[in-house]
């Protein structure tokens, strides 16, 4: 499985820098020597895997309504930089595959977290899953991980790329994480800084999986986690970090 985790992952492509999930932040955060970034993938209605958090469009980008109900072709239309900044009026939504080929040019490693619409776990595991591995043999040079909530849609992607790393990813530690790790073929444990307990991090740590902690924006927060086991942090501020830790 090729992926290696960097101490310090961009988190939605730019973090707070730029706005989330696009193409901009990922030239930033190439630019900034980051090494790694983290972004989620979506399903349009018509299957076409983008780049969103969230199920609705109206944070984040000028239109409204429910992303898995609308079409690439609408979706594409819509301008994802404006509500960030007027400065990046005409960011698009970007596809899995732009932003994959971005990676692959500017370098970056890539943690695809699988973000289902409600109802869509299976089929946006799967479709992602496939996406991916064809890309990985055409470009086997590029380092990619899936992440995801939603254990539906991990399994799916366990289902349809076997070979390709996952990691799971919960708000806090949970009593049977070794036994999901497993069932999932997962890597790797992802969950929130904020309700991570120190005897939890060693826990995981001396069973020999990574353990990576979202979202972490001060320094002082990521030293703490480092020390007690943490083996990576997700942050939102490219700019107090040194990408080289």
């Amino acid at each position: 499985m090729n992926w290696h985790y960097p101490r310090v992952i961009a988190h939605r492509c730019g973090g707070a820098l730029t706005p989330e999930n696009t193409l901009a932040g990922l030239g930033l955060s190439a630019r900034l020597g980051f090494r790694a970034v983290e972004f989620d993938v979506m399903l349009s209605a018509d299957g076409i895997p983008l780049l969103i958090h969230d199920e609705t469009l109206e944070r984040t980008t000028n239109g409204a309504g429910s992303v898995a109900e609308l079409s690439w072709g609408a979706l594409s239309k819509l301008d994802a930089g404006i509500k960030h900044h007027r400065a990046f009026t005409g960011e698009i939504l970007p596809t899995l595959q732009q932003t994959l080929d971005a990676c692959r040019s500017l370098g970056l490693a890539a943690n695809i977290e699988i973000k289902p619409a409600s109802g869509h776990e299976v089929e946006t595991g799967t479709v992602v899953a496939r996406q991916v591995l064809a890309y990985t043999r055409d470009w086997p040079e590029v380092s990619l991980l899936f992440s995801s909530f939603s254990e539906a849609a991990l399994a799916a992607a366990l289902q349809e790329a076997p070979e390709l790393p996952r990691a799971l990813v919960t708000r806090v530690v949970p009593l049977d994480w070794r036994s999901r790790l497993q069932r999932l073929e997962c890597l790797a444990l992802h969950c929130s800084a904020r309700y991570l307990q120190p005897d939890q991090a060693a826990e995981i740590a001396a069973a020999g999986y990574p353990l990576v902690c979202y979202t972490v924006n001060l320094p002082e927060d990521a030293a703490r986690l480092f020390a007690i086991g943490v083996s990576a942090i997700f942050t939102d501020r490219l700019d107090l970090f040194d990408p080289r830790l």
